[in-house]
């Protein structure tokens, strides 16, 4: 299959058309590339709230509400840009009220089939933003997708960057990666977080960012980033483990082919078993004997 993974500017939209050209635009530029599976980033569906004015855009509470207001609607058009492109769309994440989970909103990414199918992946883990000053909770569980293209999970941003969670997904033959990062630092950490996941899972890790300027938004207002796909440094992968990188901050599509099958050699026969050698760690997690030398 072909991954596209997106560098994405939020745009201050005018008008519902004007979304719904923007993102007809973006998927059929990567559907006409051949991809087959389309990564949007973290928080791009904060650009819905623009429709609300600048003030709601602005406003860390009333974003929440006017994005959410939205997210049925651009559901339905993600839906038919899938089936009208035959293509599976990883929708850009957004903050979500659902309240058979949560009082306050989640973060959550949803999974579109070209067949009509759709399944939604919760942020797991908070940063430190949206715990202390826009107070976004937890969602539902991991979940890992069966699909025509292979099996796909999804980690939102710092979920990325735990080890654990990672593993929770380790029957993924991918494992996408929405992001969104204010500064290289921080895209640094998530991209190395990818990486790490690529190579202790034996799997393909594809990610997408947020990039930009959007100073109508107190949550996006600057970020940094680019599209990336790694792969785990060994059989039928680049020895970096870099499949594919796009250039930091520029608009556009990272793209690569990617074959399931190599994921099941490579864990099957690889220089390295990574994948199957993950539980003997088992009690190795003892408490750590002191040694004095001096």
């Amino acid at each position: 299959m072909k991954i596209a993974t997106a560098a994405y500017p939020a745009t201050f939209l005018t008008s519902w058309k004007d979304y719904a050209e923007k993102l007809t635009d973006w998927t059929r530029r990567a559907a006409e590339d051949g991809a087959e599976l389309l990564v949007y980033p973290e928080y791009g569906a904060l650009e819905l709230a623009t429709l609300d004015g600048a003030e709601a855009a602005k406003d860390l509470e009333r974003c929440i509400m006017a994005t959410n207001a939205r997210v049925a609607e651009a559901d339905s058009l993600h839906a038919d840009l899938a089936a009208r492109y035959k293509v599976h769309i990883l929708a850009a994440s957004a903050p979500v009220i659902d309240e058979s989970l949560a009082p306050r909103p989640v973060n959550r990414a949803r999974l579109f089939t070209p067949t009509g199918a759709m399944g939604v992946q919760d942020k797991q883990i908070m940063t430190r933003f949206e715990r202390e000053a826009w107070d976004i909770a937890p969602g539902g569980p991991l979940r890992l997708f069966d699909t025509a293209l292979g099996r796909i999970g999804v980690l939102i941003c710092y979920d990325c960057e735990f080890p654990l969670l990672g593993r929770a997904l380790a029957d993924a033959d991918v494992i996408l990666i929405p992001s969104v990062t204010e500064a290289l630092s921080g895209h640094s950490r998530v991209r190395i977080g990818a990486r790490a996941r690529a190579l202790e899972n034996q799997c393909v890790t594809a990610m997408a960012s947020l990039v930009g300027v959007a100073d109508w938004s107190e949550v996006i207002d600057v970020s940094c980033g680019r599209g990336g796909l790694f792969g785990p440094p060994d059989t039928g992968f680049p020895p970096t483990g870099v499949i594919a990188s796009g250039e930091l901050d520029k608009p556009g599509w990272t793209m690569a082919e990617i074959d399931p099958e190599a994921v099941r050699r490579v864990r099957r026969d690889g220089v390295v078993l990574n994948h199957a050698h993950w539980a003997e760690q088992t009690g190795r997690d003892a408490p750590v004997q002191a040694t004095r030398l001096r």
